[in-house]
């Protein structure tokens, strides 16, 4: 059965700064450890990624898997599915919620429900769950701050 998790970050950039690295799906191996290759498989007539094929190495986590995204017309809302069960994931479903600061930051809430394909115990998959959003979320800290700063 999946559970769904939650956490925070906040980057010193604006919303619209977040949401540009994250639906540059094909940087996504130039700043992310475990992407080995990211290809957009379909878009939406406004050009936004409808389908993403993800190629992932963990280590002991390997998977290929197809995303199928979502977008809140300001972009505020960034949200995904599994199109299909992959080798290792029955079900994914996830989204990014992007609120603008006072001080001109973005506080991104990442939300990820995954159903592993494997046995694993619970203990271990809510560790493993906590290590994927907190390394998803500082890397896209640090690639949209040091994006920002190149601007």
């Amino acid at each position: 059965m999946a559970d769904s998790s939650t956490q925070s970050i906040t980057i010193a950039a604006s919303p619209d700064q977040v949401a540009a690295v994250i639906c540059d799906f094909p940087s996504y191996p130039r700043w992310t450890d475990a992407m080995r290759e990211v290809e957009v498989i379909e878009e939406y007539e406004d050009g936004y990624a409808s389908q993403v094929r993800f190629v992932l190495d963990a280590g002991v986590l390997a998977d290929e898997y197809v995303l199928e995204y979502a977008y809140a017309e300001d972009l505020s809302r960034i949200e995904w599915h599994l199109v299909t069960p992959s080798k290792m994931q029955k079900l994914q479903r996830g989204s990014y919620d992007l609120v603008g600061n006072a001080d001109g930051s973005t506080t991104v809430t990442y939300t990820l429900e995954v159903e592993l394909a494997v046995g694993m115990l619970g203990m271990f998959r809510r560790k493993a769950e906590k290590m994927i959003m907190d390394t998803a979320l500082k890397q896209l800290k640090r690639r949209v701050e040091a994006t920002g700063s190149a601007q």
